[in-house]
């Protein structure tokens, strides 16, 4: 593949729909693949299929900078012993306990996902269904201002329970329907079962962290390490990209649901499903 001043803007758009998309729940996997059917960069398929995965690793990486105090579990105190923040441990271990329902699932009916479903009007009925499930689940959900903190099942993420994390474990197996998204699927379910907001949010974030690296470390496997100059260039600006633009959409997306709900998410997926809709089914 030839690298050119061209290809490098469309790696750059690229990186920014994935620093946008990854973390608002408006399904990142669904955003490139549309973007891949308008800007297609011109590299081999294998390469493009690895490409979309782990440029990912890039936005993870910014979520573990913006939440680094509440994801290490050690701290350190006057060069003294590492302290060892419990209350840390036992949040990564209720994610575990939420990986393993989409794990398993993953692992089972990816390649058969990859090969049938990964097409715009899937993506768009995805964006239709799951729009159409934030709006009404905000609107009787347990996790708005119209319900009293203490009847949350969890205000905080500490407050999550393992029977919670494993509830949340089992919606986010819906995001293997491209179109679905990860944080999507997450921060549903939990509203569901009585979780506010910004705990949603962040446990969502927290799950993000070892399913991407560990979907990210098959896609390095599959394709193998031998990476021409310009693929290696293409992945590096890729991944910076989506880095500087999730640190921006995560501040961005705490910030806002303290003081709204996830309705307006729910209308852009609409908008955005029946758009997608209309110009592969009436125009293309």
């Amino acid at each position: 593949m030839e690298l050119s001043f061209i290809e490098i803007i469309k790696v750059v758009f690229i990186g920014i729909v994935e620093g946008i998309t990854e973390w608002l729940p408006i399904s990142s996997t669904g955003h490139m693949l549309l973007v891949d059917e308008f800007i297609r960069i011109d590299a081999s398929e294998s390469f493009k299929e690895m490409f979309f995965v782990v440029i990912q690793l890039g936005a993870i990486i910014a979520v573990i900078i913006y939440f680094w105090r509440k994801m290490f579990p050690f701290q350190f105190r006057d060069r003294s012993k590492p302290v060892i923040r419990k209350d840390v441990f036992s949040i990564w271990f209720k994610v575990v306990v939420a990986c393993v329902p989409g794990t398993a699932v993953t692992l089972l009916f990816d390649d058969f996902i990859e090969a049938h479903l990964h097409t715009p009007v899937v993506i768009a009925a995805a964006l239709i269904f799951y729009g159409l499930a934030f709006i009404f689940v905000e609107s009787g959900s347990k996790g708005g201002k119209r319900v009293a903190p203490g009847r949350l099942s969890a205000q905080t993420i500490d407050d999550i329970s393992y029977k919670t994390a494993l509830a949340i474990g089992l919606f986010q197996m819906l995001s293997i329907i491209p179109g679905t998204s990860r944080s999507g699927s997450t921060i549903i379910g939990a509203l569901i079962i009585g979780v506010s907001r910004v705990a949603a949010a962040e446990f969502s974030f927290f799950l993000a962290v070892p399913v991407i690296v560990g979907l990210s470390g098959i896609k390095l496997l599959k394709f193998g390490l031998a990476f021409s100059s310009s693929e290696l260039v293409i992945l590096l600006v890729g991944m910076l990209t989506a880095f500087i633009v999730s640190m921006l959409a995560v501040r961005f997306l705490m910030s806002y649901i303290k003081k709204h709900d996830f309705k307006a998410f729910g209308v852009y997926r609409i908008v955005l499903g029946a758009i997608v809709l209309a110009y592969f089914l009436l125009i293309a």
